[in-house]
């Protein structure tokens, strides 16, 4: 099979589900930033100082398959807005949701309350550790800490696009919650990394 379909040649693009939108729509601005972190964050698993190789590497591993479910769930709510059948999809969800085994429940209600606990028990763990922040710092360092302050800096911009789309479409606050937390924990992991490394802050 090819991998080029050469059904994007005229600016349109497939979302899960089937549906037909243009590259530029809101939705692909979530998606494609969520696509740009996740990649940011590859390069960080490849960069790790051996000194936070491990629980750094797998938490970074953890969210990048979080992204990729969330991505998936702001897809399938373009779907259910073209559809202008929220409110019974809704229930369905709902109803999915009570079901553990179903395969949809794993994919569009996987970013919850349990995630964002997750982030914010993993960020008092590493603040613990650091010195206390009485400046602005500047992002740098070892090369893990400058592709995590990127990584945030993405994570933002992916925020905003969320607010957007959730102007035009009912979105879980959850998602809105994660995605404000991760930006923390990113910040948080690239201050860490440093510490670990030995690596000095450098101060505005």
């Amino acid at each position: 099979m090819k991998i080029y379909t050469k059904t994007g040649d005229k600016g349109e693009t497939g979302l899960f589900g089937g549906a037909r939108v243009t590259k530029d729509c809101v939705t692909l601005q979530v998606v494609g930033a969520l696509d740009e972190l996740n990649a940011v964050l590859g390069i960080v698993v490849t960069v790790i100082p051996n000194e936070c190789e491990g629980s750094l590497g797998r938490s970074l591993i953890k969210i990048q398959r979080e992204l990729f479910k969330f991505g998936a769930e702001v897809a399938s709510r373009q779907i259910k807005s073209q559809n202008s059948d929220i409110k019974n999809i809704d229930r369905e969800t709902t109803k999915i949701g009570k079901n553990k085994s179903s395969p949809k429940n794993k994919l569009l209600n996987s970013i919850g309350e349990r995630d964002i606990f997750s982030l914010e028990k993993s960020i008092d763990e590493m603040w613990g550790e650091l010195p206390e922040l009485k400046n602005f710092i500047l992002p740098g360092g070892c090369i893990a800490s400058v592709h995590l302050h990127q990584a945030r800096t993405i994570c933002r911009r992916a925020e905003r696009e969320l607010v957007a789309f959730g102007k035009i479409c009912p979105l879980r606050p959850e998602l809105f919650q994660y995605l404000n937390r991760l930006s923390d924990w990113l910040f948080c992991a690239a201050r860490w990394a440093n510490f670990k490394s030995g690596a000095e802050e450098i101060i505005v």
